[in-house]
């Protein structure tokens, strides 16, 4: 069983993915730590994330960088929205993603494209989303107890022009599929939000 979970930055789509990783027995991949790894080598090396050649040099990180709590501060995932508009770097990364997709049993992946490129095909199909203004107040919390400091306001800005380049670009634009479950979680506990997912897969798996 394949579970594509899609959905802007601080959704929860995240979560609601691990959690149906654990309820299921099933592997999970975060997708949008390949493109936090590809920024984060772009960082280290000094490249130009607006450059798509430089991007695409990037890609061909050691599998062990994944693991770096580095690549989920908010100044890597900035740089993740900028590189992931790149073809080419998405092109160099669909295949590792596919095979991710594709072993035996099944997955549950997570990203923006999962259920209209990576696995278009996948058993369940949910696009998770809650208002900027919901998703901006989680970031900051998250923010705050890492310790770094940053407006609400900045936060809120940061999320709506994510939010614009990852459903504008030309390339696998992040967009629910046709055949996805609309979860919003806007006004959800964690708790309820993945009860209410492990129902929509059921529904879909029962369909």
């Amino acid at each position: 069983m394949i579970i594509a979970v899609d959905g802007p930055a601080a959704s929860g789509k995240g979560t609601i993915a691990r959690a149906l990783a654990r309820h299921y027995g099933l592997p999970h991949l975060d997708t949008g730590l390949l493109y936090r790894a590809v920024a984060a080598t772009v960082l280290r090396d000094g490249l130009d994330p607006a450059v798509e050649a430089d991007a695409a040099a990037a890609c061909a990180f050691n599998d062990g960088l994944l693991a770096d709590p580095w690549l989920r501060t908010d100044d890597v995932g900035k740089i993740a929205s900028v590189v992931s508009a790149h073809p080419q770097v998405r092109a160099a990364l669909l295949e590792r993603q596919k095979r991710f997709a594709g072993q035996p049993g099944g997955a549950v992946l997570d990203g923006r494209d999962i259920g209209t490129v990576i696995a278009p095909d996948a058993d369940a199909k949910l696009f998770v989303q809650a208002t900027p203004e919901v998703r901006a107040e989680r970031r900051h919390l998250e923010l705050q107890k890492a310790g770094l400091t940053a407006s609400l306001e900045k936060v809120l800005a940061d999320i709506r022009a994510r939010d614009e380049r990852d459903s504008q670009r030309a390339d696998a634009p992040m967009v629910a599929a046709a055949d996805a479950a609309l979860l919003d979680t806007s006004v959800l506990s964690i708790e309820a939000a993945v009860q209410k997912a492990i129902e929509l897969v059921e529904a879909r798996r029962n369909a």
